[in-house]
This record gives structure tokens, sequence and C-alpha cells, in this order.
């Protein structure tokens, strides 16, 4: 075995090498993990946005919005409860790991998704309503609404949440 010698040695040996040192790598940090409503473990993915497994009805997407992070939780709660309110019937589902909003036969109008600093509102026929939503998509159909914890226009939302259940929706 002596007479092997590792290839730092020998770079080390040859004249006109450097030697480079490794960088260093910062251990990536576990998702922060916290209780559901339910008392399972949820995961907190990028962002701090819920894995919630996928299903139909209020009980996963009241999961999702008792797990979402800081100030959004309470913001996810308004949020459902202005969309009930405004759309008497609403059916709701959690996919992709956001909940969906949708009238039954008529496809989704509406989901949110968490991100770190904000929560994303897809509008998915959003380009129909006025105001056209501020946030562009590559889809041409698609506007988003980028609520930030001390900026969210009530009246301008339930507005486009109204115009929106009027639309078709999105059938995914």
């Amino acid at each position: 075995m002596a007479a092997r010698k590792s290839a730092k040695a020998k770079a080390a040996k040859k004249p006109g090498t450097k030697r480079v040192a490794a960088k260093a790598v910062k251990p990536r940090k576990a998702p922060a993990k916290k209780q559901s409503s339910e008392g399972g473990k949820v995961v907190l993915l990028s962002g701090g946005n819920p894995q919630i497994a996928k299903g139909h009805g209020d009980p996963p997407v009241q999961a999702y919005i008792a797990a979402m992070p800081g100030w959004k939780s309470a913001m996810g709660r308004r949020l459902d409860k202005l969309i009930m309110r405004i759309v008497p019937g609403v059916q709701k589902a959690v996919k992709w790991n956001s909940p969906f909003y949708g009238l039954e036969g008529e496809g989704w109008f509406l989901s949110f998704h968490v991100f770190a600093k904000y929560i994303k509102v897809t509008f998915f026929r959003g380009a129909s309503l006025r105001p056209v939503p501020p946030g562009p998509s590559k889809h041409k159909d698609v506007r988003y609404l980028d609520i930030r914890e001390d900026d969210f226009d009530e009246v301008q939302f339930s507005s486009w949440v109204e115009q929106a259940s009027r639309l078709p929706g999105e059938r995914l």
C-alpha cells in the first residue's frame, strides 16, 4: 500500500500544479415540520408551502390552511371565508400542494400557493377579469395576485372572485 500515492500527493510533487482547497459545502437543513389540525405531521416544503395529501372537500383545504406558516395561515382562513361567502356551494380540493376552488361541473376558477414572503393566488381565467390582476403568466388566460403580509385589497379580491366564479373553469 505504501507504493500507492494519493492523487493529492502526486499533484503536489508535479511542478506547475496548484493545490486547490475544496469548497466547504453547507449542510442542507431539513424542512421544518408543523403539527396539522388533525394531529399528524405536516412537512413544509420550500418557501413554507405545506405538503398536504391530495383530496377533495373542505378537510384537506382546512389542513393546508392550518399548516400555513405565520401570518399566512390567518390570511388563508380569510381567503377561504371570503370565497365561501362570495360563491355559495363552492367546491374545494387540494391538488399539487395547493387549495383549489371551483364549481361542480364547471371546473376550477382559483387556487393559491404559499411562498416564503407571500401567497400567490392564481386566477385561471384572470385575463378576462376587470381590471386584470397584476401578475402576468406564460399562459395567456392565467393571471396572478401576490398577497403580502400588509398588502391585501379585500374589495378588489372579492370582485375578482365573483367575476372568476362566473367564467368557465379549468378542468385539471
